[in-house]
């Protein structure tokens, strides 16, 4: 197919394209600006354009197919002179079901933990050496691209994400899929500029149940209450099943996991990630593989990129950087961390960088979420909020929101990089929570 994408250099569209271009697709793409890794990959398979910007210029009548993101604007050029031409136009998301209508779709949502238990599912896939489409927000160990599309394989997985689909689609992504199979991991009020109120957001969820197809499966959390209710009010024909935190314990440092067959040493920790193991363990089963062939597979599982992501150690000192952004995540990998290392010394600094956590109505719900360290550090890029074109945050607001009076606020990256380098001769263990890049901090390179 001849198939053009404007704003091809988002994560998951630039994967997208390098995929379909892999299995002989003719692709093209634009986009205004390109960071790494996106430029540096498309440049490898020849995708990269020859200039940024739009050009209408981009698009003739023989382009078969036009795949949108989010990135791009209802008034781009390329996009006004594709529907002008009548040129079929898709989001990603709507791509992906429409080359996977005749698949069986495993497909994972929930507020957190989603990227994770695809990552695990795909993980145990490659072990046993089983071939599946797939769709991933995170860049996996063995894994080339984060998307791979074929004409022959039974199954795709795919990464169930509730933000919407493009300028001309905003409807969720994960609304898009129509699963066979789909799991669930929680809900907890996140995208407060696209969902205002916390019942808008629980009705995306409702509405991905009901999508999944007639007699299909969802294994759902039940140590989430949001997902219980919606669970037990739905009429939808489709098996429930539930899942939980298996039982585990923890031997100098690694974690245990105790399974009706066995024990398994695991190379992640953490309740959150055992909570995520059982989780894809349903899905690894749905998809014919075995109880035993998935623990044995999974406890060589390192994590996903960015999740708990371990990026320094020596024998005095460990660094993780974690992609924790809103509350739920923050609470769990917080959680994680105090549970796994009895130190006093910690250091852990949360960068508020979404539009979500650096609106005031939003903050409140940060309530609670770093009770278990002491003197954590809340960092706000004053630059970041005024490039956002949003209000100023103040030390009052996050203290208030927090509720937390030993925590330290910054605003300034260079009295943060400051701190943190007069912290570290006596800090053990150092954890970095932020979707954003925490002021240019050189994580791996701390010590």
């Amino acid at each position: 197919m001849r198939i053009h994408f404007i704003s091809i250099g988002g994560s998951a569209m630039h994967n997208l394209a390098i995929a379909l271009s892999k299995e002989g697709n003719n692709i093209t793409g634009s986009d205004d600006i390109i960071f790494e890794p996106s430029r540096g990959r498309l440049k490898k398979y020849g995708l990269l354009p020859d200039k940024m910007g739009w050009d209408e210029n981009n698009i003739s009548e023989d382009i078969e197919a036009i795949v949108l993101g989010m990135h791009a604007h209802s008034d781009n050029p390329e996009l006004i002179k594709a529907q002008a031409l009548n040129l079929k136009i898709y989001s990603y998301p709507e791509f992906l079901y429409n080359q996977s209508k005749e698949k069986t779709r495993v497909v994972i949502g929930g507020s957190h933990g989603k990227t994770t238990i695809t990552s695990m599912v795909l993980h145990v896939v490659q072990q046993l050496n089983l071939e599946v489409d797939y769709m991933v927000g995170a860049q996996l160990e063995g894994f080339e691209t984060m998307v791979k599309l074929t004409n022959e394989n039974k199954y795709i997985v795919l990464e169930g994400d509730e933000y919407l689909s493009s300028a001309l689609d905003l409807r969720p992504k994960f609304h898009l899929y129509k699963p066979n199979v789909a799991l669930l991991t929680g809900i907890a009020w996140d995208h407060i500029n696209v969902f205002p109120t916390f019942e808008n957001y629980v009705e995306q969820f409702k509405i991905f149940i009901d999508k999944i197809e007639e007699g299909g499966v969802l294994a759902y959390n039940t140590e989430d209450e949001n997902i219980v209710s919606l669970v037990g009010s739905s009429d939808a024909k489709i098996e429930f099943i539930p899942y939980c935190t298996p039982n585990y314990k923890i031997e100098n440092g690694s974690y245990i996991l105790i399974s009706n067959i066995g024990e398994y040493k695991l190379e992640v920790f953490g309740k959150h990630n055992l909570q995520n193991i059982e989780g894809a363990k349903v899905l690894c089963m749905q998809m014919g593989i075995s109880e035993d062939k998935f623990y044995k597979s999974i406890s060589n599982f390192k994590g996903a990129s960015r999740r708990l992501e371990e990026v320094y150690a020596d024998n005095e000192h460990v660094v993780y950087k974690d992609f924790a952004h809103s509350p739920s995540k923050v609470a769990a990998s917080v959680s994680a961390v105090s549970e796994r290392y009895a130190y006093e010394n910690k250091l852990v600094v949360l960068e508020l960088h979404t539009y979500s956590s650096l609106n005031p109505q939003f903050l409140k719900q940060y309530k609670g979420s770093l009770d278990t360290v002491s003197n954590p550090i809340v960092f706000v890029d004053k630059v970041i909020v005024e490039n956002k074109r949003m209000k100023p945050i103040n030390e009052k607001q996050i203290k208030d929101a927090f509720a937390k009076d030993d925590l330290l606020f910054f605003d300034d990256e260079t009295e943060l990089k400051d701190y943190v380098n007069s912290k570290l001769p006596e800090v053990e263990v150092a954890l970095f929570m932020s979707s954003g890049n925490i002021g240019g901090l050189d994580l791996a390179n701390l010590y």
